[in-house]
């Protein structure tokens, strides 16, 4: 099953959400608009939201072409997002240390939620779960949040300098930047 979640339908407000616990999960380096929209998208979706943190271990081994902050620091990233929108007493931190997480053995989660760019991951999450006797998860999946050069954003691209974490290009947030000093 896939859902998409618009802003303004029934199923995004806080009395109607659709599942008591959903998964997410990732690096969460360098924490961006599009980390955040897909965060908020999961506190819409579900009563409580578990939250999978990849360890370094676990990073190490995913090969990234840039570094990636340690854990306790993606995680205080994390936990202050979290805090600021109001949403920790909600949420669940766990350490991932595989690509799946404790998802493919847990019957209290009731959904998975994605970008466009990991739904290939909630389906092989969801085989996994059909192999070992539990149903699939419905997933519910945002469309990639894109840069101001319609590109998506991403870590990756906020550590080659190419964005920023919202999405602006660099060499256009620095234009402005100079233009305002000099006004």
């Amino acid at each position: 099953m896939f859902l998409g979640l618009r802003r303004g339908s029934s199923i995004m407000t806080e009395r109607t959400r659709p599942f008591k616990e959903v998964a997410i999960g990732g690096t969460f380096d360098v924490l961006h608009r599009g980390h955040k929209i897909l965060l908020r998208t999961a506190f819409r979706a579900g009563d409580r939201v578990l939250i999978g943190l990849s360890r370094n271990g676990f990073v190490k081994r995913l090969v990234k072409n840039h570094r990636v902050d340690p854990y306790l620091k993606r995680k205080r990233e994390l936990i202050s997002f979290l805090k600021r929108e109001r949403l920790l007493d909600r949420a669940k931190i766990i350490p991932l240390d595989d690509p799946y997480g404790p998802i493919i053995n847990d019957s209290t989660v009731r959904a998975v939620v994605v970008s466009r760019m990991t739904k290939k991951m909630a389906d092989k999450i969801n085989t996994i779960r059909r192999r070992r006797g539990l149903k699939p998860l419905p997933v519910v999946s945002i469309g990639m949040v894109v840069a101001e050069d319609f590109e998506p954003i991403s870590s990756t691209r906020i550590r080659a300098g190419e964005i920023d974490r919202e999405g602006y290009l660099a060499r256009i947030r620095r234009s402005r930047r100079i233009a305002l000093t000099h006004a």
